[in-house]
């Protein structure tokens, strides 16, 4: 009997290591595609405009793939709708905002790699 007791134990055991980790609200990364962008000067706006929100952590706005990608910090979000409105106040179209897990770094990476 304490045999049996000891596998379920031991079988309880390892479900409860078995369960996903926990994952934050707030995705690594918001990718927009933006419209709009012709211009050295329209990234540096673009990227002045979303520093100035308190829970952006870094910006990265590529004129090749009209692609804007920022970072969060930890526990802090902004709303697709606020982002879409800073953007569109300033003159620009949003095409799609995705959330995506890849970290900025990551983005970074894969604007400068060559097709």
């Amino acid at each position: 009997m304490h045999f049996g007791k000891t596998i379920l134990f031991a079988f309880a055991a390892s479900m409860t290591i078995a369960i996903a980790p926990v994952r934050t609200a707030a995705a690594a990364t918001i990718e927009m595609d933006v419209s709009g962008l012709v211009c050295a000067f329209c990234a540096q706006g673009i990227e002045k405009k979303l520093r100035a929100f308190p829970a952006t952590a870094d910006v990265v706005v590529s004129l090749e793939k009209r692609l804007v990608a920022l970072s969060t910090k930890d526990g802090a979000d902004i709303g697709d709708e606020e982002l879409k409105r800073a953007l569109t106040d300033a003159g620009y179209s949003v095409k799609a905002i995705r959330r995506e897990d890849e970290t900025l770094d990551a983005v970074r990476h894969r604007l400068e790699a060559k097709p």
